[in-house]
């Protein structure tokens, strides 16, 4: 949760914040596709984003990946236990979920 709460903080212009709420609301997803989505509100290239995607998984660790083969591209999703976690730290509060 640590390393999540300073990937947040150090977000200057607002589109990890977005990136984290797409993943939510995607479940899957490639590069490629947040990159299109990210991309229509914020001037970010595709490498960026793939490097944002790659630090979140190997540092932050809320992701896992998966590849069909070796001509499909990797697909992404966020680990169950985190999607809670990050509702929270994004400001949303998850649906049907009581903390009392």
């Amino acid at each position: 949760m640590t390393r999540l709460e300073k990937f947040i903080a150090a977000d200057v212009t607002g589109y990890r914040k977005k990136f984290l709420n797409l993943v939510i609301k995607c479940k899957e997803f490639t590069v490629d596709q947040i990159h299109d989505l990210i991309s229509k509100e914020y001037i970010v290239t595709r490498n960026e984003v793939a490097s944002m995607v790659g630090y979140i998984q190997s540092k932050v660790g809320i992701l896992k990946s998966h590849k069909e083969s070796y001509k499909t591209p990797i697909v992404y999703t966020v680990k169950d236990e985190y999607v809670d976690i990050i509702q929270l730290l994004v400001g949303k509060t998850p649906q049907n979920v009581s903390y009392y």
